[in-house]
């Protein structure tokens, strides 16, 4: 496991479009989301100790979120070949043991990754209204190991600021995960 910080893609620069396929196989697209006061994007996927670290707070929390009107969505964009654990197959047994609410999508060609400038996992994304960003950063302060609890409260303060009509606070702590697993050129 390589420990990879979160690139922090410049505040304000628009959400790039994505058509990708969800667990049932359903196309899902950035503009399937217009309505939304918020859109939170997530990359993650299966085998991540970071990702299984925050598993059960990012279930429960993105529950609350959606239940708020926020859109949310997983994007896993790892290389399959070589981490078949992250498959397509195995993404929808995953979606299910942890109870995800949110649609968790597979990046296969990693173009999406890519335009969002994500390279690790967890790798967060939120935005407004108008599909500009305004956060990007840790879900919370815990990690593997360490004495603090899981809450998203990063995260959810972010969510909780933008619904409310605030600003969000520039000052974020760069997420910090796996890298993406890329494919060889």
């Amino acid at each position: 496991m390589a420990l990879t910080l979160s690139t922090m893609a410049p505040l304000g620069s628009s959400a790039p479009p994505f058509e990708l396929s969800d667990t049932n196989g359903k196309i899902v697209s950035l503009g399937d989301f217009k309505a939304s006061p918020a859109l939170l994007v997530m990359f993650i996927c299966n085998h991540c100790p970071y990702v299984k670290f925050i598993r059960e707070s990012l279930a429960k929390v993105t529950r609350e979120f959606i239940e708020r009107g926020v859109a949310v969505v997983g994007i896993n964009s790892n290389d399959v070949s070589n981490y078949p654990e992250d498959s397509p197959e195995k993404m929808k047994r995953e979606k299910e043991a942890a109870g995800y609410a949110f649609s968790y999508l597979f990046d296969e060609t990693q173009s999406v990754a890519k335009a969002y400038g994500a390279v690790c996992t967890p790798d967060f994304f939120l935005y407004d209204s108008e599909r500009k960003l305004i956060y990007r950063g840790q879900w919370d302060s815990s990690r593997p190991g360490g004495a603090v609890p899981t809450t998203g409260e990063d995260m959810a303060r972010a969510v909780n600021a933008t619904l409310l009509g605030h600003a969000v606070s520039s000052k974020q702590t760069p997420s910090m995960g796996c890298n993406i697993k890329w494919k060889s050129a």
